[in-house]
């Protein structure tokens, strides 16, 4: 069975035009899509306001700012990967830094091997928080339904004089006998009674 290739937007944040060229070619075509340079933070910013990305990479140091600040917000946005990459002479004091916020910090100068690791690792990370992102939004939706089916069984215990239990029951045999969820019957309830 053929796995289906998945596809990361990725966002370069680097002024240095040898770091995009090299970086550039470790990204496949057809995995990284689309893939967009920002020569500094406020640039890498406005980008971001338009569009969102699975990766981003930031050399530092970039023409404004260190980029510190932006690996950390951009971190804590719908489940980005973030690389980090700095001098060697600060590379323990950011990376302890930026441990903390989950950012991935690589010094440099560093090799391409080491670049194409990083590159995967980042592939995991994004993996991993996307599926960290369905079990959220479905736990999400199992709250939603407990909400609404309590709803309907207050509903039910004021309108029809029903005990919780009865009520409850009430519901779970609706569902079976309709052969829908108890959400379905809680929202019919809700309408009739609400």
């Amino acid at each position: 069975m053929e796995m289906k290739e998945t596809s990361y937007g990725v966002l370069i944040v680097s002024a240095s035009e040898n770091f995009n060229h090299s970086f550039g070619q470790l990204l496949s075509r057809s995995k990284h899509q689309p893939v967009r340079i920002a020569k500094d933070v406020g640039m890498a910013k406005r980008i971001l306001a338009e569009k969102r990305f699975d990766l981003v990479v930031i050399n530092s140091p970039l023409p404004d700012e260190t980029g510190i600040r932006f690996a950390i917000d951009a971190c804590s946005w719908d489940s980005v990967a973030v690389l980090f990459l700095v001098r060697q002479e600060i590379y323990e004091a950011t990376r302890d830094e930026l441990t903390r916020h989950g950012v991935y910090t690589l010094a440099k100068p560093t090799s391409r091997q080491i670049l194409t690791q990083a590159l995967s690792w980042l592939e995991c990370a994004r993996e991993r928080l996307r599926k960290l992102g369905k079990k959220t939004l479905s736990m999400e939706e199992k709250m939603q339904e407990i909400r609404l089916v309590n709803r309907a069984k207050w509903l039910l215990i004021s309108e029809l004089k029903l005990s919780e239990e009865n009520a409850h029951k009430y519901i779970e045999k609706q569902a079976m006998d309709q052969c829908v969820p108890k959400k379905e019957i809680a929202e019919t309830i809700i309408r009739t009674y609400g």
